[in-house]
């Protein structure tokens, strides 16, 4: 058995992030999203446990203190965080946990005691033209919003030195491929095959016993 990864997938807005997302976990049921932890109410049919993990402030900042996030963030009054142990338990498990956040909740993670299982990946629009098209095409948002990120894409797009891999997104199908081909050689990789040790040992007894 091997263990999961900590994939991390960023971008800035409508560079195509949720999207390949969405793809990734369909391709492949070992890949499961994060569930966040917030201090926010639940909104009507949310569910603790499955959209997020409801706590209290104080039983978030207890868990901040007690080193159990991996990354947390304050966001409008609330905060929001990712737990350790759902994702240790998933990595162990073999599963790979995918999340996809922004530049800092990735360095923070990258910076855990999980970072050595992190498999980074920024994926950048092929203009900024496309990227302000692709976000209008989507009539999710107005003028304001539109505008406000374009203007946080410049200092996201800034952060892509940080990452282990940086793909431009001009064909989301090749895109998605490439992020499969990615994925298939780090989970080979020998910090995440447990049992090679094993397996070698067993080769030299091999030879031992000739």
């Amino acid at each position: 058995m091997r263990r999961g990864l900590i994939i991390i997938l960023s971008s800035p807005s409508g560079a195509g992030k949720s999207t390949l997302s969405d793809r990734l976990r369909v391709w492949d049921k070992d890949i499961v999203f994060s569930i966040s932890a917030t201090t926010r109410e639940p909104r009507d049919g949310e569910k603790d446990g499955r959209e997020y993990f409801f706590k209290s402030r104080e039983d978030f900042l207890k868990m901040v203190d007690n080193q159990e996030m991996l990354e947390h963030a304050e966001v409008f009054g609330n905060l929001y965080g990712s737990p350790q142990k759902p994702v240790s338990n998933a990595i162990e498990n073999g599963q790979d946990v995918l999340f996809d956040i922004d530049w800092q909740g990735g360095q923070q993670i990258r910076n855990s005691v999980l970072g050595k299982h992190a498999l980074s990946l920024f994926i950048l629009p092929p203009s900024i033209a496309e990227l302000e098209r692709r976000l209008n095409s989507r009539a999710k948002d107005n003028h304001d919003v539109i505008k406000n990120r374009m203007a946080l894409a410049r200092d996201e797009i800034s952060h892509w030195p940080e990452y282990d891999y940086v793909l431009i997104n001009n064909d989301l199908d090749k895109t998605e491929n490439d992020l499969k081909t990615i994925i298939k050689a780090e989970r080979l990789k020998l910090s995440q095959q447990p049992r090679i040790v094993d397996d070698v040992r067993n080769l030299n007894n091999e030879f031992e016993n000739r």
